[in-house]
């Protein structure tokens, strides 16, 4: 019987989902999600941390290292007149199942004249660097290089012991931080990383917060599933001398997806207060992994800046993040499951959340203060008033929700707090 349901699912895939798009723009998009004026290039680069704690084969106080070798796709603006279009190879959720994704980006293009900030992507466990393909590919065509991260122990490959994710991940994004920095040539010549920007889902939410200045919640005793061997954890902690070290002032903005920790009490307020630059929060209302009142305490305990929370209402841990499932996905409820929500459309939810940290990137990296218009809103979309003139432009007691076509906010709560 469960055969028979699997190819009914593959069988009522839409034809556009075989073909594995990942650049896909709804009619109804939000006026910042579609892609941007430059053509855009892709290539894939690796970067070796050398003489890195290994977690892995590490045994109480025994703390080998080795060479963590970490693959990056680089999205980036293209020259002019570039041919738009390729494809990617990936890896399914199984580990196993490879399937080919096609997006707009060509494969090694030249890059185009001028420097671009960067924005840093970070996948959760497991994912990788293709997850969010869909939003590098649209920041990339929007001025920026974006830096999609494969984190060794956590892709869909290789995912390996909880706790190299722990240790490692706020350390991977503050490294391809400075590879992207010092990278050379003709690419690295296009790279303004003096104002980064970094956009984690899940674990790489985790990551980005510590990577942010949120030091864990010190001396809590955990399970060992949630631990690292030597008490590695606490070099993490308030006070801790590496989270210390991984501090960086060219990190300038941070987007956290479903960020996972505080429903683990990873942090306290303490440590979540610390963090002083611009944060947007994105989360589903019915996240039941990184738990949505735990995301909610992160969004009320960091209270050392201005920060946004966009919730998408009745949506799981998948909100908004990840592409839309392979047409090979459909085959498997299971799998399919770790790229979709029950109730949202992925295309919907990719679509809100690149007009969100459009405008929220090139407020935070490119100084363009008129997209803070984008993110001045009433909470509850529901609230909003459509009152526009017959030429469509709006009119005393408008209050809907900026870019948003009328009727097609529904869903969604956009909350701001100040610091304090």
């Amino acid at each position: 019987m469960r055969h028979l349901i699997a190819a009914a699912l593959l069988a009522a895939a839409p034809a556009a989902a075989q073909q594995n798009p990942i650049d896909s723009m709804r009619p109804d998009a939000p006026e910042l999600a579609p892609y941007g004026q430059h053509p855009v290039g892709v290539r894939t680069l690796s970067f070796t941390r050398a003489e890195v704690i290994d977690v892995v084969r590490a045994e109480g106080d025994d703390l080998p290292r080795y060479d963590r070798e970490i693959t990056v796709e680089v999205f980036y603006p293209a020259a002019e007149g570039t041919e738009p279009g390729g494809t990617y190879e990936a890896i399914l959720r199984d580990g196993e199942t490879q399937v080919t994704l096609s997006g707009r980006a060509a494969r090694d293009a030249a890059p185009a004249a001028g420097r671009f900030p960067l924005v840093l992507v970070s996948h959760g466990y497991p994912g990788n660097r293709f997850l969010m393909a869909h939003l590098a590919e649209n920041l990339a065509s929007k001025g920026y290089v974006a830096a999609s991260i494969d984190h060794p122990d956590s892709t869909y490959s290789d995912m390996g012991l909880f706790a190299s994710t722990l240790w490692n991940r706020p350390q991977d994004q503050s490294f391809v931080l400075d590879a992207m920095a010092g990278l050379e040539g003709e690419l690295g010549g296009i790279v303004d990383a003096s104002r980064t920007g970094l956009v984690g889902y899940s674990m790489g939410g985790y990551g980005a917060l510590v990577f942010s200045g949120a030091g864990l919640a010190p001396g809590v005793a955990r399970p060992e599933r949630y631990t690292a061997p030597g008490d590695l954890l606490a070099r993490l902690a308030v006070g801790g001398d590496r989270l210390e070290e991984i501090a960086d002032d060219r990190l300038s903005a941070v987007v956290a997806i479903g960020p996972w920790g505080r429903n683990r009490d990873f942090w306290s307020a303490e440590g979540l207060s610390a963090i002083d630059l611009p944060l947007m929060i994105v989360a589903g209302g019915a996240d039941a992994v990184s738990e949505y009142p735990a995301i909610r305490r992160i969004f009320e305990e960091t209270t050392g800046t201005t920060r946004h929370l966009l919730t998408f209402a009745q949506a799981g841990h998948n909100a908004a993040a990840p592409m839309p499932a392979p047409s090979a996905a459909w085959s498997d409820p299971a799998i399919y499951a770790h790229y979709a929500d029950p109730v949202w459309d992925n295309v919907r939810m990719n679509n809100v959340l690149q007009h969100f940290v459009t405008a929220f990137m090139d407020l935070h990296l490119k100084d363009d203060t008129a997209k803070g218009g984008y993110l001045d809103l009433v909470e509850e979309s529901g609230d909003g008033v459509w009152s526009v003139s017959g030429e469509g432009r709006p009119v005393a007691g408008h209050t809907y929700w900026r870019g948003f076509p009328e009727g097609t906010a529904r869903g969604l709560r956009f909350e701001t707090r100040p610091p304090g």
